[in-house]
């Protein structure tokens, strides 16, 4: 893509109004626009980045077992009046009439409507377990939207329900979404911290989120040095079969919040040379609740023995605007955003340094039209704006490399690469620059891979 023909509207000044790190970032970088208190248009950059979270989310559900489908934002109220949470939401839920003064209401979540599919649509407990996720525009009418994307009104969910026919299955749906959880955010280059959390609105016993630490976190968070030790679970791990063993591994390094009584309980628990007191961001919540919906709702199975019996539910949630900030919080310096190669909305910042220069035009165009060959995503500045201003732009934005194409080098028969993670610069010959580009662009692609 050349910049010249691309819309990306970079600010120099950072807006008054953003107050942390992500949301001063994601404007500059032309990522977002606010359109209302709480509600932003995504840019084709921010676009672009949403889009390869949303394909490591999708990936990682469909690798657990989970199924997708698409349910509507607009949503009868009856369903919330049935399972008993339509007047107990409160007002963050937006309540609205249609022209035959019906009761909707823009959704903030979806336990009752996948409830409401599940009983028109399965009868028997031969047809469980099952997970069910889309991944959909929420609303909740925050009282008070800040930190950008960060909290805001409107915002994009990825949210599964699965479905089991006693507690015990339940369980064990919960693990894999558990599993699948440690998974997603590893490929994003995170370390993921499972803590146990209040269900609020939602409802139920069991619950855990999902944190990552960052300076600018919302919340306090206490754990055990040694849970950054235990890997990942691989591409081998086997969701046929018992998780628990690898997520009591996890849980037994307890985390906790900043609540006193968990802190305390932490201090105890936990030998002080092993204690680790950071600040964290949610970025993911789990949460097992039963038949809390099930029941009033009707959404039974006949069990082996023939008996109607409510099935038993719990929803995943993952939050792909949110996480997009907070991957931001997480990896950033005084310059700009450092992508992760898995998300970076290009792979490579290619940069003409003169752009009235027929040498350079022409060896930036045999560049661009290797990579994009090879199958790497380029951003080619082509415009004429000074080297200073190009250099800015592209620390700016992230991009995991820059190769730099000036009349100098090309002198020399040469080209610049800079790897923006660890600024780093290395020159190369021009011949064979491709191969050695596509190879970085993999090894770091691939450094994300579990």
């Amino acid at each position: 893509m050349r910049l010249s023909r691309y819309f990306l509207p970079t600010l120099r000044e950072t807006p008054a109004e953003a107050e942390i790190v992500s949301h001063r970032l994601m404007l500059r970088a032309g990522m977002i626009r606010q359109e209302s208190a709480g509600i932003y248009a995504w840019m084709p950059l921010g676009l672009k980045v949403l889009r390869k979270i949303e394909t490591i989310i999708r990936e990682e559900q469909d690798r657990s077992g989970a199924i997708e489908l698409l349910m509507p934002t607009i949503q009868p109220a009856d369903l919330w009046i049935e399972s008993g949470r339509y007047d107990d939401y409160g007002k963050e839920m937006l309540r609205i009439d249609d022209r035959h003064k019906r009761a909707m209401l823009f959704g903030p979540t979806n336990e009752e409507m996948i409830t409401e599919i599940f009983r028109a649509s399965i009868k028997s407990y031969r047809d469980l377990p099952l997970n069910l996720y889309h991944i959909q525009w929420k609303f909740r009418d925050e009282v008070r939207p800040r930190f950008g994307v960060m909290r805001s009104r409107e915002f994009l969910m990825k949210d599964a329900y699965s479905f089991d026919l006693d507690a015990e299955g339940a369980k064990r749906s919960y693990n894999k979404m558990f599993v699948a959880y440690l998974r997603t955010f590893k490929r994003f280059g995170l370390t993921a911290i499972p803590m146990r959390a209040d269900t609020g609105p939602i409802g139920g016993d069991l619950s855990h989120e999902f944190i990552i630490l960052a300076d600018t976190g919302e919340s306090e968070v206490f754990c055990d040095r040694t849970l950054f030790e235990i890997p990942t679970p691989g591409v081998d791990v086997d969701f046929d079969a018992d998780l628990d063993v690898i997520v009591d591994e996890w849980l037994s390094h307890y985390a906790a919040t900043s609540d006193m009584h968990d802190a305390g309980e932490f201090a105890e628990r936990v030998p002080q040379e092993h204690q680790v007191t950071a600040r964290g961001i949610e970025v993911g919540h789990i949460f097992y609740f039963g038949t809390k919906y099930s029941k009033p709702m009707g959404a039974t199975v006949a069990g082996p023995d023939g008996e109607e019996r409510p099935v038993h539910m719990g929803s995943y949630g993952i939050g792909p605007t949110r996480l997009a900030a907070a991957i931001i919080e997480a990896s950033h310096d005084d310059n700009g955003i450092i992508w992760p190669a898995a998300v970076a909305p290009f792979e490579v910042g290619l940069i003409n340094l003169r752009a009235d220069s027929e040498e350079t035009i022409a060896a930036c165009a045999g560049l661009e039209s290797g990579l994009k060959a090879a199958g790497i995503d380029v951003l080619h500045d082509d415009t004429d704006e000074r080297a200073g201003a190009k250099f800015a732009n592209m620390d700016l934005i992230g991009l995991p490399f820059q190769v730099v194409v000036g009349p100098k080098g090309l002198a020399e028969n040469t080209i610049e690469v800079k790897t923006r993670a660890d600024g780093t610069r290395q020159s190369i010959p021009l011949d064979g620059a491709v191969e050695h580009v596509v190879e970085a662009v993999r090894a770091a692609k691939a450094a994300s891979d579990i």
